[in-house]
């Protein structure tokens, strides 16, 4: 990184040695001592000496953002078997590309806002699906909860980014690769949009019908695609359009566009880049999206047992899908449901984004909706997703609803506020066969299981509750409340409490099997499990660290939860 050091070098920094103390992939804390000094804590290993602060949140300390953290990780490396050497060097380059995004965004942001501002006008009236997407954009300046990379897209450079990452609100048409129908896979309640294009309106007619135009993203055209199409067999029969439309914009997952004249709609395209782990790829495999498709369907008809989510959850449309038997020919057509023109619909990663006149973004919705109070707010908001995660685990259902695929939905209804949730992207659940089947009949439960990947359906509640806790109460709950304490927006103990008694009330309307099973693995529980995302997405090969899914790799950290002898919350 250079000899002069910045504070984004120490942020980025920071980050990386806390989650190689967090997942202790190469067994440096065994034996580590903290040890006090008159300049704060530090942890004393072998190799090195790492300034810390206590922490609570994954783990028991974090690391002080402090000048020469690039030399402690130059020592570290002395100390890592040779076998695992290219993958902790790869890790040191994703931090070093993370430090170069962080300077490009800080470089970019304002005039990002301003444009936001110009566009879409003071931040109480960004509503509805289109406005959305503005509070999408400041989202994707923000962190990763726990991944210390997060803002990395592996292997692209500055142009690409600023072409295409969603923090820098660029817009850009789509491009179009025209296929024979019979090679393309349509989802059995498949239905294009209307402005869908003909082959012929991209001026490449084909006699008969027999064709069907497939988008692609513009960095995957320039990219890797005739590699991908040949791969797939079609080298003979795929012709790619030189039109670019319709105009799109990226969403927070920048493989996600959404567009510009029809903002309900959005399409998932596959790319070959890597984010939150150089093995973490943002291609989409056949049947990843058959297997979303399977579990809105199966969440929907939980939903519609239990009247209370009849209309407090919402799920996106993801019928609509299309591929070519190959992990960058695919598409998915999301779209939004009705009704959402007068309501905020605010990813929960956006809630602690800072809005173009420097307020929070859930102030600024407090005062839209809770006469201020961002504590009644995050309360009403704690107590759906708790209640709607915790009923789906006493059916047997757990899933990757983490802080970018959960929504809040904000509007007045009957004169106070109503608080419901959006969800989108439900394949990578963790379904228990036997729980569902218990609770809605063996056959009704054959009826909804149709997914594809074996590593779907589990046959104990462990992974279940594993689930649940890495993703809805970590990243969709506690870390909120970690990050509101550390800005001073009240004592940790209350926010935690806060969490806690949601939990509480949620685990105790359950059936005594699973809140048995709650109350025992997450509210009681000595340690919970945590995300290894480094080591699964980078530092080991899927061979070395074992995991059958690296979003879905663990280790365990502290709870919490719990509350200490003096009754305050660790």
């Amino acid at each position: 990184m250079g000899d002069r050091v910045t504070a984004e070098e120490d942020e980025v920094l920071a980050r990386a040695l806390g989650a190689l103390l967090r997942e202790d992939p190469y067994d440096l804390r065994p034996g580590a001592v903290v040890e006090r000094r008159p300049d704060g804590d530090w942890l004393v290993l072998p190799e090195a000496d790492i300034p810390v602060r206590p922490d609570g949140f994954q783990c028991e300390i974090r690391v002080r953002p402090v000048p020469g953290l690039g030399a402690v990780l130059d020592r570290l490396r002395e100390g890592v078997a040779e076998r695992d050497l290219p993958g902790f060097d790869a890790f040191r380059a994703e931090c070093d590309q993370a430090v170069a995004t962080v300077r490009l965004q800080r470089r970019e942001r304002s005039r990002v806002v301003a444009r936001l501002a110009e566009e879409h006008g003071p931040v109480e009236e960004w509503t509805g699906v289109r406005g959305s997407l503005a509070f999408e954009a400041l989202a994707a300046f923000r962190d990763h909860p726990v991944y210390p990379t997060g803002r990395v897209r592996n292997g692209l450079d500055e142009r690409q980014l600023l072409a295409y990452a969603p923090e820098f609100r660029p817009v850009f048409g789509l491009r179009w690769l025209v296929l024979p129908r019979d090679a393309l896979t349509l989802g059995r309640r498949a239905r294009l949009p209307h402005w869908w294009p003909a082959p012929a309106s991209l001026g490449l007619a084909r006699p008969g019908d027999g064709y069907l135009a497939l988008p692609v993203h513009p960095l995957t055209a320039e990219g890797p695609l005739a590699e991908a199409v040949t791969a797939a067999g079609l080298g003979g029969s795929a012709r790619l359009a030189e039109t670019t439309w319709p105009a799109v914009v990226p969403t927070l997952s920048m493989r996600t566009v959404a567009v510009v004249d029809d903002p309900g709609v959005h399409i998932k395209l596959p790319l070959a880049t890597s984010t939150l782990g150089l093995l973490n790829r943002r291609t989409i495999k056949p049947g990843v999206l058959p297997g979303g498709e399977c579990g809105q369907r199966l969440v929907a008809e939980i939903a519609a047992r239990e009247p209370r989510f009849a209309d407090a959850v919402l799920f996106t449309d993801e019928r609509t899908h299309l591929g070519a038997g190959h992990e960058l020919l695919a598409a998915l057509v999301r779209r939004y449901p009705p009704g959402l023109d007068d309501a905020h619909v605010v990813p929960v990663a956006a809630l602690l984004a800072t809005c173009p006149d420097g307020r929070p973004v859930v102030d600024v919705l407090a005062e839209c909706h809770y006469e201020g109070s961002a504590v009644a707010l995050l309360d009403a908001y704690l107590r759906l997703l708790l209640d709607w995660h915790t009923t789906l685990f006493s059916y047997g259902i757990a899933l990757e609803s983490h802080q970018q695929n959960t929504s809040i939905v904000l509007d007045g209804h009957g004169g106070l506020p109503r608080m419901r949730l959006l969800l989108k992207d439900n394949d990578g659940p963790r379904v228990h066969p036997a729980c569902l089947a218990a609770r809605i009949g063996e056959a009704a439960a054959a009826g909804l299981l149709g997914f594809t990947d074996p590593r779907v359906l589990v046959t104990d509640d462990g992974p279940l509750a594993d689930l649940f806790t890495t993703v809805t109460v970590h990243l969709c709950a506690a870390a909120l409340a970690f990050e509101l304490a550390e800005r001073g927006r009240g004592p940790l103990d209350t926010w935690l409490g806060l969490l806690r008694d949601r939990l509480t009330e949620a685990v105790d309307r359950l059936p005594a099997g699973p809140a048995a099973v709650l109350r025992a693995r997450v509210l009681k529980a000595p340690r919970l499990p945590i995300k290894a995302m480094v080591t699964a997405g980078t530092l080991f090969s899927k061979n070395r660290s074992g995991a059958v899914d690296i979003n879905k790799f663990y280790v365990d950290g502290p709870n919490y939860l719990l509350p200490t002898d003096s009754g305050r919350t660790a």
